[in-house]
């Protein structure tokens, strides 16, 4: 029996330009945003493989499902906007406050309806901006950049929230609290400040998953390929993943991690050890970003070096090698702001791009994603309404377009699979002419984000249509 199948896919027609060139509006992580976030609560759900759509604890309560990630990408000549529910599509969580994992971190995370623009065309600015606490930028996934401070500073007598001369390092303080992804909440804005490396692995970066630990591993051996665009900080500029071009101008110069400017006020490679002569003085790069003078009063010292208050503790515990006669693009790769111009894949004229930076055994290195001062000038934000003409690029979330893969036939059975929306439900329907329609089958529910029936062949042409039913009740963003 000869068996002719064709597609016809019903579903809700949406105007869309899929046509940009531009990295700053294709390159976002959108394949699972029909897909609802999902968290592990406790580590016996992360090893039981429980993960759940709703939640609360803390300022973090989502009593319906959210799709995750980016929902919307548009643009207009001099913006690039997109909405997100600022959850990531992987599993997230858990979080403790402790090594043990015996308590829980207060808070879990929640939808956080993002509209956010990001500036088309970066400008370089002689006078640098700091980085200031919340989101600056976002992650391709629309989780959101933090920097590289936890928002506690040293006040002369005692650590307090804000920011002063003595800025705790997040990674160094917190990393204990984030989950196996690198990332963690403030209230409920879930967020990264280092390495995002399971968004990493889902972009095909140098990264290796055990699913049977949910743990993510930098992969053995030496990478292959230039690391993937991983965010957009908001003066328009990509941070791209640890892996560059070894020459910064020559993509056949062969490719490796990218080399952190900064080292630790250790003693070591030229810098003073602040275990001995104490937090007196401020290192170069922090006097020019902070406009003042390196010299320090006796009320402006850091606490001395101990187990309570450890070397690296604060960011400020960090030299810049360009400070200490050591050359950009000879001992090191990356700036003090953690960028360098260069060319890339999506940019094969050049532009400047920040860097994640990681050690030699795959953890984060200072300062992780960008420095303490935008390298670009700073226009993008959170906006509440888009008050321009705008191209809409990409749609997702409940109103993910419905494709119909290639139907397979084996065994006088066909197999129909489409991209769903979790939560929705289908119905299929088939045609041998066009005009007269049976149905093969109603109620067909979403799997995640993946629709699949099977049904029998027939010895003449068949032609099939999907169309989506029904939508169960979820977050909007």
């Amino acid at each position: 029996m000869k068996t002719t199948i064709k597609m016809f896919v019903a579903t809700i027609l949406i105007a869309v330009n899929s046509d940009a060139a531009d990295p700053q509006i294709d390159s976002w992580f959108t394949q699972n945003s029909g897909k609802y976030a999902r968290i592990y609560a406790t580590s016996a759900d992360e090893t039981s493989g429980n993960a759940i759509t709703t939640w609360s604890r803390g300022s973090g309560t989502q009593s319906l499902p959210v799709y995750a990630g980016v929902r919307e990408v548009s643009y207009s000549a001099n913006w690039v906007y997109i909405r997100s529910s600022g959850l990531a599509s992987y599993v997230m969580g858990p979080w403790y406050l402790n090594a043990a994992k015996t308590q829980l971190f207060p808070n879990y995370p929640a939808n956080a309806k993002v509209l956010y623009r990001i500036p088309r065309s970066p400008v370089v600015p002689a006078s640098k901006t700091l980085t200031g606490l919340g989101a600056v930028g976002y992650f391709v996934n629309g989780v959101a950049l933090f920097d590289n401070r936890d928002a506690f500073y040293w006040n002369g007598s005692s650590e307090v929230q804000g920011t002063g001369l003595w800025n705790r390092d997040a990674y160094v303080n917190e990393s204990v609290t984030f989950d196996a992804a690198l990332a963690h909440q403030a209230g409920a804005a879930h967020h990264y400040h280092a390495n995002p490396i399971a968004l990493r692995y889902q972009l095909g970066d140098h990264v290796d998953y055990n699913a049977n630990n949910n743990r993510y591993t930098e992969s053995a051996g030496a990478p292959t390929k230039h690391s993937p665009i991983v965010a957009w900080v908001r003066d328009g500029f990509p941070i791209y993943g640890p892996d560059g071009y070894s020459n910064p101008t020559n993509p056949a110069s062969g490719v490796r991690r990218m080399v952190s400017g900064f080292v630790i006020r250790d003693g070591q490679n030229g810098t003073a050890n602040l275990a001995t002569t104490g937090r007196t003085n401020l290192p170069a790069w922090a006097a020019r970003e902070y406009n003042r003078s390196a010299t320090l009063a006796a009320s402006e010292y850091g606490p001395n070096v101990s187990t309570t208050y450890p070397l690296g503790r604060y960011i400020e515990d960090n030299e810049y090698l360009g400070d200490l006669g050591k050359t950009l693009g000879v001992d090191f790769d990356l700036n003090e702001y953690n960028c360098r111009y260069c060319v890339t894949p999506e940019f094969p004229n050049g532009t400047y791009a920040y860097f994640v930076t990681i050690t030699t055994t795959g953890a984060p290195a200072f300062p992780y994603n960008l420095g303490r001062s935008f390298y670009g000038d700073p226009t993008g934000n959170t906006v509440t309404s888009i008050t321009e003409a705008v191209t809409t690029n990409f749609v997702g979330g409940v109103n993910a377009a419905l494709q119909l893969n290639p139907p397979i036939v084996t065994n006088n059975t066909v197999t129909l699979v489409w991209s769903a929306t979790e939560g929705g439900t289908y119905r299929v329907e088939s045609s041998g002419n066009l005009t007269g329609w049976a149905t093969n089958a109603t109620g067909v529910a979403a799997t995640f984000n993946r629709g699949t029936i099977s049904t029998p062949a027939t010895p003449t042409n068949q032609f099939f249509r999907v169309t989506r039913t029904a939508i169960a009740s979820y977050d909007s963003n």
